[in-house]
């Protein structure tokens, strides 16, 4: 199957969760913080973590590593948090830590398929990059996101 190739070059941020390395459009990204202890919410996702207090901005916690079902690691120095926006949510997401962004030609990033992504649900990625580095999986924020956020805000 030869299908032509439908992305564009873009800027990603880099990051990981134990091996893995992930990438998100950095036009989805609002900032990156210091991980900060969330204020734990009852009866909410197993994903969400909780809760934090943004300069004013309250916004809901995923921590990626249970959404994938990687197992739990504790936090440390590195642990981030990347303020992104899905749609019409400010979101953070809990990952091991950032490492750098880059540019990614569009020529480098195949379509996703089960083989490649086992553990993580295909329709959450867009794609894969092939890197010098390695491979990058490239996360599509909405379908990330979407459902246990509706429900947590």
């Amino acid at each position: 199957m030869n299908e032509a190739n439908t992305f564009d070059e873009r800027q990603y941020v880099i990051f990981n969760l134990g091996a893995e390395i992930f990438g998100l459009d950095i036009n989805k990204v609002k900032e990156i913080i210091v991980y900060l202890e969330p204020t734990h919410m009852p009866g909410r996702s197993d994903v969400i973590e909780g809760i934090i207090n943004l300069r004013g901005h309250i916004i809901p916690i995923l921590r990626l590593r249970k959404k994938f079902n990687l197992p739990e690691a504790e936090n440390t120095r590195s642990t981030r948090i990347i303020v992104v926006e899905a749609g019409d949510n400010t979101v953070g997401i809990v990952v091991d830590g950032v490492t750098e962004v880059v540019m990614i030609s569009g020529s480098v990033i195949e379509k996703a398929s089960s083989l490649l992504t086992s553990s993580i649900d295909e329709n959450y990625i867009t794609g894969v990059a092939k890197m010098e580095s390695g491979l990058i999986i490239i996360l599509d924020l909405e379908k990330l996101i979407g459902r246990e956020i509706a429900e947590a805000v």
